[in-house]
């Protein structure tokens, strides 16, 4: 049998390999991106127990986040052509819009100043884990604030937002420049201490996730496009469907779990994930990447 055979069958199976992987990183991505349990944390261990680690799976993954981004603008689509439509003629579309820009410029300004200092340093499990589990009792402790005092939430709706609370927000969502931390989970109990309800936090977050994470796909696309091959593009094309697929199911489905519940059970599970990759680090149970 020629050897041409047994080269193109090992290409099909790298090839069909390659797509899987997409395919979890992707749904990785979506299910985790707007919940607060940090998607770059469940990306960096997924890529690191599949194999996929590296810069180009660093830019592999913030380019398929602009699937889990376009699932915000699909099921926002009506607010968002009326805030552009508005844009030079509604007041309330025009703080709309400068509330967001408020909040977006923090974590870009600090994120183009600090942000190869903290890939370089915090892009692996270990760190992430420990990130994992301060975050989470931040979380039970501002639930438990919240519960203890019902009337500081005095902002029921993004439209009701000052621009000093979008800028406050604004600082909070830069912390979640530490990976493990949780774009959205800092920005939403973030957002939860500066008076907004669960609710309109978590709105709020969506919005917020539309100039930031395109600004940051954008720049690293542009940044780091060399990184990326020709026979990539599938790869890319697969992981970004998925991201779409499973960030709209969770977008619907948070809406209809912060009516009634509160965030104390992702900060249990974010214990619980952080414990199990600190303890079998510890173990040597998983070599890390």
């Amino acid at each position: 049998m020629p050897s041409g055979f047994f080269a193109h069958a090992f290409h099909a199976e790298m090839t069909d390999a390659n797509l899987i992987t997409a395919a979890i990183l992707g749904i990785v991505e979506g299910l985790t991106e707007f919940l607060p349990v940090s998607s770059t944390g469940h990306l960096i261990v997924a890529g690191s127990l599949l194999g996929y680690t590296g810069e180009r799976a660093k830019l592999f993954e913030i380019v398929i986040q602009a699937g889990a981004i376009l699932a915000v603008c699909w099921e926002y689509r009506a607010k968002l052509v009326a805030v552009a439509a508005g844009a030079f003629s509604d007041r309330g579309a025009q703080r709309f819009i400068v509330n967001l820009f408020l909040a977006f410029l923090p974590a870009a300004l600090i994120g183009l100043a600090l942000g190869s200092a903290i890939k370089a340093r915090l892009f692996a499990p270990v760190p992430v884990a420990a990130a994992f589990i301060v975050g989470a009792f931040i979380i039970i402790w501002v639930e438990r604030w919240q519960r203890a005092h019902p009337r500081a939430a005095r902002i029921n709706s993004v439209d009701d937002l000052r621009w000093s609370d979008a800028l406050k927000i604004g600082f909070a969502q830069a912390l979640a420049l530490i990976p493990g931390t949780s774009r959205s989970g800092a920005t939403i109990i973030g957002a939860m201490v500066f008076g907004l309800s669960r609710t309109a936090a978590t709105e709020f977050s969506f919005f917020l996730a539309i100039p930031t994470l395109f600004a940051a796909t954008g720049y690293e696309f542009i940044r780091n496009r060399h990184l990326l091959a020709g026979g990539d593009l599938s790869m890319v094309g697969v992981g970004f469907v998925a991201a779409f697929v499973s960030a709209f199911l969770v977008v619907r489905g948070l809406l209809r779990y912060v009516a009634h519940h509160d965030f104390v059970p992702f900060a249990w599970y974010r214990i619980g994930f952080g414990i199990v990759i600190l303890g079998t680090a510890y173990a040597g149970l998983v070599q890390w990447a």
